[in-house]
């Protein structure tokens, strides 16, 4: 292998080698699993008590307000786990550790990024029994859960990167969960702002809700070409924002 090919396929390896250290990380603590259990709990509560209710509604009714609530689960799972992305370092004493690593910024954030999206992903697809409960005394759309499921990694994805934005900000990882919970809190209540708001600012306004504006097309089975820029733009831009941030502090 050349020089030039060993320098190309570096950075690759070593985001690899990130992402395996940090995904394996949350199976070795009791935080992924209880992240996870949580998860599932709540998606089966919101399912029976929600969702079905006392059984009179349609299917594609039951299946829509379940994709609706599970998104607002995802999204606070993303919230949570967003605390130990970058904050733990400053927690733990580590930062030196992190901030004098040979590594670039692109790898580190893109490394521990991935790793909490495929614990969300996970999350995310093992409550699929939910949805497939519907075809025991009804029936939906496979396409249908696709979209809804499709738009759950998206909010999944948009969250964590906000989430790692402002843990990169945050002394302690605490501070980062309660940080990123107001800023994503303050996000989806712009909806209920944008219904009140009058004149062209109110479409803006409204538009910078993930899960009650952008959310709903996947929710509906639709994929909205709009709304899948919307999530992809604010996953880029959160992700950007990390590695400035994180580039400097490492450089101060």
């Amino acid at each position: 292998m050349s020089a030039a090919t060993a320098l190309h396929v570096s950075p690759w390896r070593s985001c690899l080698q990130v992402y395996l250290r940090d995904l394996k990380s949350y199976f070795r603590t009791p935080s992924g699993y209880l992240i996870w259990a949580v998860s599932l709990l709540l998606d089966g509560l919101l399912f029976n008590s929600v969702a079905i209710g006392e059984g009179r509604r349609l299917s594609t009714d039951v299946l829509q307000i379940y994709l609706f609530n599970a998104a607002f689960v995802v999204e606070a799972a993303a919230v949570v786990l967003s605390m130990r992305l970058l904050a733990e370092e400053r927690a733990t004493g580590a930062q030196l550790l992190l901030f004098t690593s040979p590594l670039g910024e692109a790898q580190i954030v893109l490394g521990r990024f991935f790793a909490a999206f495929s614990l969300l992903a996970l999350i995310t697809l093992s409550s699929l029994y939910l949805p497939a409960l519907i075809f025991v005394h009804g029936k939906v759309s496979f396409g249908h859960i696709a979209a809804g499921y499709l738009g759950m990694l998206l909010v999944a994805s948009s969250i964590l990167s906000v989430g790692m934005f402002v843990s990169a900000l945050s002394p302690r990882p605490f501070v980062a969960v309660l940080a990123t919970a107001a800023l994503v809190g303050s996000m989806e209540l712009c909806y209920f702002v944008g219904r009140i708001t009058d004149g062209s600012a109110a479409s803006f306004v409204a538009g910078l809700a993930p899960v009650w504006q952008h959310y709903q097309s996947f929710r509906r089975g639709l994929l909205d070409l709009g709304d899948l820029a919307f999530f992809l733009t604010l996953t880029y831009l959160g992700l950007l924002a990390s590695m400035r941030v994180l580039a400097g502090a490492r450089r101060r």
